[in-house]
């Protein structure tokens, strides 16, 4: 996977070094696949590929799988490699995407986190920030120019917390954010998808910015923005005004995801899965 840097963007060397090219093809060559009817893979390359050398019948059950089909948002600069990772990093027989839509016949819409369904959500008035693309330093210094509103920082770079004025920064912790998320007036992130949709399932309005370099976390902004997400496409001179715009401008939309879980596993095991004596499948 990418590690990120802290300039909105993806450190490659940290990248390289991190990948292990023997060891992976290690894994596909190893991996017991032969054991099992069905494998369900959340756009994980090795018992991907580990499956189809063995033909074995696998089951994509990823958001990246929404973007096989041509129905899925992208913006107007279509990255033709891009495209060919979301065909080709993770091969399986069947898919069944997560969109903020649902795009296609195979797609739904997001699976909300059990604890984020259950959360009473309230309105504090601070903004949550979590743009772990970018040095939380740097994030203080472009957020004070905000100094009357509060916010509230989670960052990967830093171990112990801080405050600066209005600013609270504190290291990721999944219980804490959960709490801050729910309490806030709105949330500053990334572009991916899974921190958007459960904003926006829980009443608050959504400022993304896309990783530089990250294909499909573009794409995911082109879909946001049409229920109800804004998008910033850089922290630069104009940013200012765009983050004043969606501070006191911008109305909260809510948008109603269904409880899926359940009607997901169930499609999955009838259409895909071999029928087990004695079994309701």
């Amino acid at each position: 996977s990418f590690m990120f840097g802290k300039k909105g963007g993806v450190d490659y060397w940290k990248t390289l070094k991190r990948l292990g090219p023997l060891s992976f093809a290690r894994d596909i060559l190893t991996l017991p696949v032969g054991k099992y009817d069905l494998i369900i893979n959340d756009f994980e390359p090795v018992s991907a590929w580990a499956a189809k050398l063995r033909g074995k019948p696998t089951v994509s059950l990823s958001h990246q799988c929404s973007f096989l089909s041509p129905l899925t948002p992208r913006p107007e600069k279509v990255d033709a490699f891009a495209e060919q990772v979301f065909r080709w990093y993770a091969p399986t027989t069947h898919k069944i995407g997560f969109h903020f839509e649902a795009y296609d016949d195979f797609i739904q819409t997001p699976v909300i986190r059990k604890e984020i369904r259950e959360i009473e959500p309230q309105n504090k008035g601070h903004y949550t920030v979590y743009l772990p693309a970018y040095d939380d330093r740097f994030l203080v210094k472009v957020l004070s120019r905000l100094p009357e509103v509060s916010w509230e920082i989670f960052s990967k770079h830093e171990k112990m917390g801080y405050e600066q004025g209005s600013i609270r920064v504190r290291p990721v912790q999944h219980e804490a954010y959960n709490e801050s998320v729910a309490a806030c007036e709105g949330l500053l992130t990334g572009g991916g998808f899974e921190a958007p949709a459960e904003a926006l399932f829980l009443g608050k309005k959504v400022l993304a910015i896309p990783m530089k370099g990250q294909y499909e976390q573009y794409c995911n902004v082109e879909s946001m923005k049409r229920v109800g997400g804004t998008v910033a496409y850089d922290i630069d001179e104009q940013f200012e005004h765009t983050l004043r715009q969606w501070v006191y401008h911008v109305k909260p939309v809510k948008v109603f995801f269904p409880d899926n879980v359940e009607s997901v596993v169930d499609l999955m095991m009838k259409r895909y899965a071999r029928p087990v004596p004695g079994s309701s499948y």
